[in-house]
């Protein structure tokens, strides 16, 4: 009776996670990017780019094409290796920046990622800089400046000019290197004959939120490094309850801007003064990071110069850990929200970017990576599979004890203690290869979700992301059905595999007495089959391949112990 209660309950559990569970990992666990890749008659091909709806043209809120915006304004081109776009003189903005190495999607002819879009688009992220002043004619949105150069390419600075008239001339001085950062140099000359009281500042600005989601484990939105510690709590709801007083942040050092899951915009006071920071509500339906710093007085024949840098671009591990050291920018690598796990992250992604550039193929990498893990973990593993073994051949009399002891728990309790001591085992030696497992396979899955370099990585055949879920759907019959299955049923290839593996492995291993958890193991490499679907399929490739491992470690321990393989047979 008792059999057929934890049966009942363990069958409602599984149902649960199955039926359930994609509420809460969508927070806790967001199981991988969306599809790269769609199965149609049995071929894989992309899954076409994205395309924005265009508004109504008497809707009052028309968002302009980004062609038409990018005409409404005289232009500095900007072209680097890894960027291509222009500076609008007008206002001076930093908002036209195309990511030429990162596409939308895996199709040849996909357009390349648009980070910066001028104001009014549909997507609109920019930056800009500037001085306040009470009584005092300062730059502002439609002020044209002057450039002294016809392109901004790594290496040669341009600087844009504008006089007020009124004896301040101001020079931003704007400078871009072989990656994502731009230096930008402001300075205020007084040719006046009075003192000016001046102070500069910088935004960026963004319509909308992050259309990547913020969840527990991967932050995006607003974020900061403030007084030397990064911040992932602000979020676009707390910045919309603040409305017009905004979140305020004093800081000397760091830098605050906005996160996606793999691009940054973000600003970088000088780290050596104090700024006052904050997030805001912007207009037209915009989010502002912005900073100023303290107040200066210009007296008149002199110039204030102060230097800000502006990050737009890709959030590549290398490149973030090289602008902190040699930047000195605090904690600038704090943009990947590596989270608690980061001492075991790094690692692991430090070895699958190095076997990647040995390799050239990431799902190797992977494979490979596996087999370091379970080498490393193969000593631990034969004393967990002898462990089990031992407590196999012990089951007949704990079973006596059981029987024995049956009315009298404390006693039944003693009893087994002593007769693991005597038989030297231990029933809790098993877990331990699965406890050291785990954070090495969280630590995977952070990797596979953060990190750009895994981005539409492909491995072999069907699979050209390695970052998002097995599209080989089983049930839709690898697209020669022409359906899409709801999602906790879309297993795809990969996911069987690895039910298969563990289930295999689970036949391998000692069987316990018990019938319940005889059943429970049974059903279990199923159960994690469909859970595992949505996840991304390098994590269920290193799954799969640790499964394997497994199974031909234990076929190796039976062929050298035939001992251990008599009492599991038994």
């Amino acid at each position: 009776m008792d059999d057929k209660r934890n049966l009942i309950i363990f069958a409602l559990i599984a149902a649960l996670v199955l039926f359930g569970g994609q509420f809460v990992t969508d927070y806790f666990f967001p199981t991988a990017n969306p599809p790269a890749t769609k199965m149609v008659d049995g071929k894989s091909v992309p899954v076409p780019s994205p395309t924005a709806s265009t508004p109504a043209a008497d809707a009052p809120d028309a968002i302009r094409p980004v062609a038409a915006a990018l005409g409404a304004s005289p232009r500095l081109p900007v072209r680097t290796p890894k960027l291509q776009g222009s500076i609008a003189l007008k206002g001076a903005r930093i908002d036209d920046l195309l990511l030429t190495n990162y596409r939308e999607t895996i199709a040849k002819n996909a357009p390349p990622i648009r980070l910066l879009a001028p104001a009014g688009t549909k997507d609109a992220r920019l930056a800009g800089f500037g001085w306040a002043g009470e009584g005092v004619a300062t730059p502002g949105p439609d002020t044209v400046w002057t450039a002294d150069a016809a392109e901004l390419v790594p290496g040669k600075p341009v600087t844009l000019s504008w006089n007020n008239g009124r004896g301040l001339v101001f020079a931003m001085r704007i400078a871009v290197d072989e990656n994502y950062m731009f230096t930008v140099r402001q300075s205020v000359a007084n040719r006046s004959g009075s003192a000016v009281a001046v102070q500069p500042y910088g935004y960026v600005s963004q319509r909308g939120v992050s259309k990547d989601p913020d969840s527990w484990t991967i932050h995006t939105g607003p974020t900061g490094v403030f007084n030397g510690a990064a911040n992932y709590d602000v979020d676009f709801s707390d910045v919309d309850a603040a409305g017009n007083n905004g979140l305020d942040f004093a800081t000397t050092g760091g830098w605050l801007g906005f996160n996606d899951k793999y691009w940054l915009t973000a600003l970088v006071p000088d780290q050596g003064k104090p700024v006052n920071a904050k997030f805001r509500i912007g207009g037209g339906g915009a989010y502002q990071a912005d900073f100023r710093a303290a107040q200066a007085v210009v007296q008149p024949g002199r110039a204030l110069t102060t230097e800000t840098r502006f990050f737009a671009g890709a959030k590549e591990v290398g490149v973030l850990q090289a602008y902190e050291n040699d930047l000195k920018i605090v904690q600038f690598d704090k943009a990947i929200d590596w989270g608690w796990f980061a001492p075991i992250e790094r690692p692991i992604f430090w070895v699958l970017d190095w076997l990647f550039k040995f390799t050239g193929n990431f799902g190797v990498a992977i494979i490979l990576l596996t087999v370091l893990v379970r080498g490393l973990m193969f000593p631990i593993a034969q004393r967990q599979f002898a462990s089990m073994a031992g407590m196999r051949a012990v089951q007949p009399k704990m079973k006596a004890l059981q029987e024995r002891h049956k009315d009298d728990k404390p006693k039944l309790q003693e009893e087994m203690m002593k007769l693991y001591r005597e038989e030297k085992v231990n029933p809790i030696a098993g877990c331990l290869p699965l406890v050291l497992q785990i954070p090495i396979f969280y630590a995977l899955y952070k990797v596979l979700m953060l990190t750009i370099e895994m981005r539409h990585q492909p491995f072999i055949l069907w699979i050209k992301d390695l970052s998002a879920p097995d599209p080989a759907t089983l049930l839709n019959l690898f697209g020669y059905l022409n359906f899409t299955p709801p999602h906790f049923l879309a297993i795809g290839v990969l996911p069987v595999l690895l039910g298969i593996t563990m289930y295999l492995q689970f036949k391998l291993n000692p069987q316990p007495m018990d019938e319940m958890q005889k059943q429970v193991f049974s059903l279990m490499p199923w159960v994690f089959m469909f859970v595992m679907a949505p996840f991304a399929a390098g994590l269920q490739l290193y799954w799969t391949v640790s499964n394997l491992l497994t199974i031909a470690q234990q076929k190796w321990l039976y062929s050298r112990h035939p001992a251990l393989k008599e009492a599991a047979a038994k």
